[in-house]
């Protein structure tokens, strides 16, 4: 048992000085960062417009399409770390198959792209 606990020291030690970290940062800000809100900092501000007074009112398609995109790049980022991790065990059938799965992924990115789904006016 005492061996167990001897192992995971370091991990204890490690989330120590990260909530120790974490702490000193943010009372750090508190200590430093001025604060002197007005009108302009106090006001409602999302995804670069300003308050509406209906939460029906229409938005833009685009703002969709940039999250949709950060999701499908995300989502790629998500399957290739554990496949490089992993790519000398899964042999040369595993290597073709993310390759694949990244052409299908950058057709459908050079299709929006061509389309003017990333332009902005």
């Amino acid at each position: 048992m005492q061996n167990l606990l001897v192992e995971y020291l370091p991990i204890l030690i490690f989330l120590g000085v990260a909530f120790g970290l974490a702490l000193a940062f943010v009372v750090a800000s508190l200590i430093a960062g001025p604060n002197r809100p007005d009108p302009e900092k106090n006001s409602a501000y999302e995804c670069g417009f300003e308050a509406f007074d209906d939460a029906r009112s229409k938005f833009d398609v685009r703002f969709y399409l940039v999250a949709i995109l950060f999701i499908i790049f995300d989502l790629e980022m998500a399957f290739l770390f554990p496949w490089a991790v992993s790519l000398g065990k899964i042999g040369l059938f595993g290597f073709w198959s993310m390759m694949v799965f990244l052409g299908v992924l950058t057709v459908g990115f050079i299709y929006e792209w061509k389309k003017g789904a990333l332009e902005w006016e």
